[in-house]
C-alpha cells in the first residue's frame, strides 16, 4: 500500500500516543536476548518519528519506560537505560532535520545521571525546533502523575494560592507532566495486547484506540498507515449523536 495515497493529511491526530510493546517476545522469538529487541525496536522509533514529521502530525508520545518497568531485572533496565543514551546521542540529526524538539515527562529523577545528563542536553539543543515535539515518557505511570497533580493543587489551594471553586479541567491539565500538550487523539498499542497500562489516563478520555497484533520492531510506516487510515474512518462525537455531528 502507497500511503501516501491514502491518507487525508486535513484529518490527522495532532496528538498521537503510542505504547511500544512487543519487544522482548520479538527477541525470543528470534532466539535472542530481550535487549536485542529493545535495541531493534529504535528503528521503528525512527521511522515513526520522520514519517509523522512528514506527514504533518505535531505531537508525538511514546511510552519508553513504566514506573513499573523499574521492576525488571536489573540487567535489563540497565541495558535500556544504555541504549536510551545511545539512542539520544545517535537521532539528534533527525531532530534537527525534521525540525523535531524533545520533551520528556515522567519521574525522571529516577533516572540515572548519565540519562538526565544526556537527555536534558537534547532537550536544550532542540527547544527552538517548532515542526513537531516528540515526548519520551519515561518512568513514567499515570497515576503517580494524577497524584503529584493532585498534592501540587491542595498545597495551593491550603496556601490560598487558587481557591477550591477555581479547581476545573483546565487548572488539573496545569498541574500534570503533559501541561501544554493538546488531548491524545489516537493511542496504538502494538504486540496484541489490548490495555492502556497506566499510560495517561487522564489525556486519553476523548482518544480513539488502536490495537494491532505487530510486535513494535516489526511496526514499520505500513503498519502506521493502517492506524492513520482507521483513524479517520472513523466518527468521533465526544458525547454527541451522529446526527449532530453531521
Amino acid at each position: 500500500m502507497d500511503w501516501k495515497e491514502h491518507i487525508d493529511v486535513n484529518k490527522l491526530p495532532q496528538h498521537l500516543a503510542i505504547i511500544m510493546d512487543g519487544n522482548g517476545r520479538w527477541a525470543k522469538k528470534q532466539g535472542f536476548l530481550r535487549t536485542i529487541g529493545h535495541e531493534n525496536g529504535i528503528k521503528s522509533v525512527r521511522s515513526t518519528l520522520t514519517m509523522c514529521a512528514k506527514l504533518g502530525i505535531k505531537n508525538l508520545t511514546l511510552y519508553a519506560f513504566s514506573t513499573e518497568n523499574w521492576n525488571r531485572p536489573k540487567f535489563e533496565v540497565d541495558k535500556l537505560m544504555e541504549i536510551l543514551v545511545k539512542s539520544l546521542k545517535k537521532e539528534l540529526p533527525t531532530f534537527i532535520e525534521n525540525k523535531i524538539s524533545l520533551n520528556a515527562i515522567g519521574n525522571l529523577s529516577l533516572l540515572p545521571d548519565k540519562v538526565q545528563k544526556n537527555l536534558q542536553e537534547v532537550i536544550d539543543q532542540t527547544k527552538d525546533l517548532d515542526k513537531m515535539t516528540l515526548t519520551l515518557a519515561l518512568s513514567y505511570g499515570s497515576r503517580a502523575e494524577l497524584v503529584e497533580a493532585v498534592k501540587k493543587i491542595s498545597f495551593k489551594v491550603k496556601n490560598n494560592l487558587i481557591s477550591e471553586s477555581d479547581i476545573d479541567e483546565t487548572i488539573i491539565n496545569e498541574h500534570l507532566y503533559t501541561n501544554g500538550l493538546p488531548d491524545v487523539d489516537l493511542l496504538i498499542r502494538t504486540s496484541g495486547e489490548q490495555r492502556i497500562s497506566n499510560f495517561l489516563l487522564w489525556q486519553i478520555a476523548y482518544a480513539e484506540l488502536y490495537f494491532t497484533e505487530v510486535l513494535w520492531p516489526d511496526f514499520t510506516e505500513e503498519e502506521l498507515a493502517k492506524a492513520l487510515l482507521t483513524f479517520q474512518n472513523r466518527e468521533r462525537r465526544f458525547g454527541k449523536t451522529s446526527e449532530q455531528i453531521k
